[in-house]
């Protein structure tokens, strides 16, 4: 009798899912020559991410200064900051559930994830200036429509995929974890690498859509109330 192993069957699903999802993308840029020129985006931005947090977990300390290896001002410097960010807010809400810590401990680095949530809007909105730089002298065509989130935060979401990719393949090749656990991860990573694929190759085409002019942006400041004095009722308040 034939009995199939199942973390055998996850890990083809994952490969096939991943591969099938590449062969469906590059038919699609054979048809549209021209998203090509554009998918180099997320292509540069998911290597610098995986850069990223392969160099965070050389060291695996929230303390750590960031090195960022591009020239400052760039959009490679950008992301990689960016992703920096992401990386340790990660772990720093991995240490902050630990049931055991100190109270002072754990209001320390709740504070610390306010102001990293800051940081992390800041940078998203300078990334989107990058965008609204690039594209805003674009011919815009009749009917035009705007999307319902400007480029940068979807490369917010991509950035926080990369890590979600990397810590489930983690618990896939966790070797004190039982079977069945490796199996559910495994699943769950099959649908993180299409995850993957179908976000960067919808940032790209947002981005063919910009340079055509069929879409335009506008950039938002998110106007974070809850952080400013003069908003936040707790803060002003108290003066």
């Amino acid at each position: 009798m034939f009995i199939i192993n199942r973390k055998f069957v996850a890990k083809v699903r994952q490969f096939f899912i991943r591969d099938v999802v590449f062969i469906c993308n590059f038919a699609f840029l054979f048809v549209n020559p021209r998203i090509l020129e554009y998918m180099t985006f997320t292509a540069l931005a998911n290597s610098i991410f995986e850069q990223v947090i392969k160099a965070y977990h050389q060291t695996d300390d929230v303390d750590v200064l960031l090195r960022n290896p591009y020239p400052a001002g760039g959009i490679e410097a950008d992301l990689y900051q960016k992703c920096w960010i992401d990386t340790v807010q990660w772990h720093l809400e991995d240490i902050i559930r630990d049931p055991h810590i100190d109270p002072a401990k754990a209001l320390v680095i709740k504070r610390r994830i306010d102001r990293s949530n800051q940081d992390r809007t800041d940078l998203v909105e300078t990334i989107d200036s990058f965008f609204y730089t690039k594209y805003h002298e674009v011919d815009v065509m009749e009917g035009a429509t705007i999307n319902t989130e400007s480029p940068a935060w979807a490369v917010d979401r991509l950035s926080i995929l990369a890590l979600k990719i990397y810590h489930m393949r983690e618990q896939v090749e966790r070797k004190d974890a039982t079977d069945e656990h490796r199996d559910v991860c495994g699943q769950k990573l099959a649908v993180l690498l299409q995850q993957q694929v179908d976000l960067s190759t919808a940032i790209d085409q947002l981005l063919a859509d910009f340079e055509a002019g069929r879409k335009y942006m506008r950039v938002y400041k998110q106007m974070k109330m809850y952080n400013d004095p003069s908003t936040n009722p707790i803060l002003y308040g108290k003066k």
